[in-house]
């Protein structure tokens, strides 16, 4: 199993935190997001990892990672990084990880724990309800619908929720790809438009998989999840986490 880690954005959100780094090396408590994610998989016992890079890319230097470059990273989104690692994906399985988020080990372990026949399966958080109402006044303005059907397979994600019954869990950044899952992915994005691949986040990605009759496997999990995005988080989490980080 390989770990590709998609950090080619810059996080403008996080305001003065990203003038001079990429989002990644965002500091929390003393260590850099990427570094979190770094020692989980480590953890874990996956040692390849493959980074993809975009904005201030020299400043993302892990020894001993294969890297990979988003040139377009200004105009493209996740799913756009995503596909410069494709020679990674194409030849073995890939856990595949946002660099603004923090997770530990458990997490990875879960997934590598999976059935092998199931080629896309994410995790989910199932205690995702007391974060958001810490970060929003309100906490459907920033969730994603999130239902799965009877057989663990996802049914819905990535739409606006009205009601909190529209959301059994948030997608959380994390995934793992077969090959066969990479080329089903490839044949879905094939009859799409250009101009709309490149906007694509992976959430999205799933959405239109999930349209097409692609099984998307779900595992709930309630360990420790938080998501970067603005400065009122770093905040959040130096106050609230401090501990647990």
């Amino acid at each position: 199993m390989k770990a590709i880690l998609l950090a080619a954005g810059r996080g403008s959100r996080l305001g003065s935190h990203t003038l001079h780094e990429p989002k990644c090396r965002t500091m929390l408590l003393g260590k850099r997001l990427i570094d979190r994610q770094l020692e989980a998989f480590r953890e874990a016992s996956i040692r390849d990892i493959a980074i993809v890079r975009g904005y201030m890319a020299g400043r993302i230097q892990v020894a001993g990672a294969t890297y990979f470059e988003n040139r377009a990273w200004e105009r493209t989104n996740m799913l756009a990084s995503l596909c410069c690692a494709s020679d990674w994906l194409e030849r073995e399985p890939c856990i595949v990880s946002y660099t603004d988020i923090v997770y530990t080990s458990d997490v990875i372990e879960l997934m590598l724990g999976a059935d092998e026949d199931d080629d896309i399966v994410i995790p989910y958080n199932t205690n995702w309800l007391p974060l958001w109402e810490a970060r929003f006044p309100n906490p459907l303005s920033d969730a994603e619908t999130f239902r799965l059907g009877s057989d663990s397979r996802v049914f819905e994600i990535g739409g606006r929720p009205t009601t909190l019954q529209e959301v059994e869990g948030q997608f959380m950044g994390l995934l793992r790809i077969s090959p066969k899952g990479w080329r089903m992915i490839q044949q879905f994005l094939s009859i799409q438009d250009q101009s709309l691949v490149e906007r694509m986040d992976l959430t999205a990605l799933l959405a239109g998989l999930i349209e097409q009759g692609v099984a998307i496997k779900a595992i709930p999990y309630n360990g420790l999840w938080l998501e970067v995005d603005h400065e009122s988080d770093l905040l959040l989490y130096e106050n609230e986490y401090g501990d647990r980080l």
